[in-house]
């Protein structure tokens, strides 16, 4: 055996009896107290790590255990739990000068709880509230802490709401790495998630300084989500009935008082209302808000809706409300292609009768939207041109009022030159006024009703025969009055009723003026024809 070789070897003995003996004559047990301390002032809230052991050639610092406390706003229970905590220290400072400095975090398999309160605020917003320095006798207050990388790895994260007996929603393998981390400075961050039944989170930027709290701080990130359950990922509202599978690849950027988002999101299966059902094709959002953090408000400044070739523009602002969230928005969509809509129109809760579809022509609309997210209030005008109702015969649902028996609406379809409404739709369910619905081959149906949130119809209209006035005047109702009827039902099986009390009124009248000119026609015809 050479020199150099004894020599090495000997060397490597002393360091593995060094290594050895330090961690027994260095209690560093006797650090978890400044250990918690420094993570407490940090996080700005209470930290407690289990036992210590010391390992000189990892240079590091191992837990059993850690828990952070949640805002007592939100839960008593831990905002996070783990097993297992790792802090990387300078070995030397540590064994000779009994100082810990800390180079590194790594928390392995925690459980974190993010919850929302009242107000829709949630209690992440709180986390580092008072690290940031704070002005004492005119000098800054000493920096809490800083330190080189932080990492989470394979994460839990719970979504739920505060105080609610329901279960929280669950994000697996959740990882996080923060590189030059301190509460002064801005710091690179990366996260990357499973999604609740299935998918993928990944963001990527810089966040800080810690300002207040992380609700406050300057972000700026990008972001991109695939395979995203809105209805599993417990950030929708049930009551909503948002549903669908989402994409999304967007920014977001903030000075820690106004925050901008912006991106494209991309939806298959999209339901917006809770009665409706999926739409049958992808439905697309370009958007751009500015959020304001201190007034919880923020303007929607853009929010392009793309169905195919059809595009609705959405634009206003949004203001909480306590535990809602106020709208004032509008939708112009004038010319949207009526084949590109038809098959979105389940997740608006639109029921046509059954086998029926709308084809050709254009849907315009112009209506505001006001009330809140959960029960919102629609207004507004509806126009509906050159189009056509696919295997629904009008003429042939028509035939139990007297004098509308012989008319046709162009055989097995019904054409619509022109059909146009206001409606003023909530929670309450919705009123049509101003209906106006020309049938080229029929005539012109007006008049004005209400559909319930179960979908029961109530509508009080008259049809204007286009030709047709002398069976009209046969019926005994004439005198450029129209045929009264009701339409009642449900919106996915309409019944049309004839309207007595009208005909005979109109009867009455056409009596009155008959006599008056000489002539009064019989009335015998009016109740020809019996309903079937």
């Amino acid at each position: 055996m050479t020199r150099g070789v004894r020599i090495g070897l000997i060397a490597a003995g002393v360091v593995v009896v060094v290594g050895a003996i330090l961690p027994k004559l260095v209690n560093v047990s006797n650090f978890r107290p400044m250990l918690e301390q420094e993570l407490s002032k940090a996080l700005g809230r209470g930290v407690k790590v289990g036992n210590l052991s010391l390992s000189v050639f990892s240079g590091s610092v191992s837990a059993d255990d850690i828990t952070i406390a949640d805002d007592p706003a939100f839960s008593q229970k831990p905002f996070l739990a783990a097993k297992k905590f790792v802090a990387g220290v300078e070995v030397m400072p540590l064994v000779f000068k009994k100082t810990l400095h800390v180079t590194g975090i790594r928390i392995e398999e925690p459980q974190i709880a993010l919850l929302k309160g009242s107000g829709n605020r949630w209690n992440f917003s709180t986390l580092g509230a008072g690290a940031a320095t704070a002005e004492k006798g005119g000098k800054p207050a000493e920096q809490a802490l800083s330190v080189d990388k932080i990492e989470i790895t394979k994460g839990r994260i719970l979504v739920g709401t505060a105080n609610s007996a329901e279960a929280p929603h669950s994000y697996e393998d959740v990882t996080l790495e923060v590189r030059g981390f301190s509460t002064s400075a801005k710091f690179p961050v990366e996260i990357g998630a499973k999604l609740p039944g299935g998918g993928s989170l990944a963001l990527k930027g810089s966040c800080g300084p810690l300002a207040g709290s992380a609700g406050q701080a300057p972000l700026d990130i990008t972001l991109k989500i695939k395979d995203f359950d809105l209805a599993a990922s417990g950030f929708v509202e049930p009551t909503t009935g948002i549903q669908g599978i989402a994409d999304l690849e967007g920014s977001v950027v903030s000075n820690g008082q106004v925050a901008k988002a912006s991106g494209t999101l991309n939806t298959e299966k999209l339901k917006l209302a809770a009665k409706g059902g999926p739409s049958g094709v992808p439905v697309s959002l370009k958007y751009v808000v500015e959020h304001n953090m201190t007034s919880d408000s923020g303007q929607l400044a853009q929010c392009d809706v793309g169905i195919g070739k059809a595009v609705a523009h959405l634009t206003g602002a949004y203001q909480q409300q306590g535990s809602a969230t106020g709208l004032n928005l509008k939708v112009s969509a004038p010319g949207m292609p009526v084949d590109e809509v038809q098959a979105v129109l389940p997740a608006l809760g639109v029921v046509l009768p059954p086998g029926s579809k709308l084809q050709g022509g254009t849907l315009s609309v112009d209506v505001g939207v006001s009330g809140t997210t959960a029960a919102p209030v629609v207004a507004g005008a509806v126009k509906l041109a050159n189009a056509k109702l696919a295997s629904y015969d009008l003429s042939s649902k028509l035939s139990v009022i007297p004098a509308l028996g012989g008319k046709s609406s162009g055989g097995r379809d019904t054409t619509i030159q022109d059909l146009s409404a206001n409606v003023n739709s909530g929670p309450e369910g919705t009123q049509a006024n101003g209906i106006h619905l020309a049938v080229p081959a029929f005539g012109t149906i007006t008049g004005s009703g209400t559909v319930s949130p179960s979908g029961a119809l109530n509508f009080t209209m008259n049809a204007d025969l286009a030709a047709g006035a002398g069976a009209v005047q046969k019926a005994g109702i004439g005198g450029g009055n129209g045929v009264p009827f009701t339409i009642e039902g449900t919106t996915s099986d309409p019944k049309f009723v004839p309207n007595a009390k009208a005909m005979a009124g109109n009867a009455a009248k056409q009596a009155v003026t008959g006599a008056v000119g000489g002539s009064v026609p019989g009335v015998g015809g009016l109740f020809g024809k019996k309903k079937r």
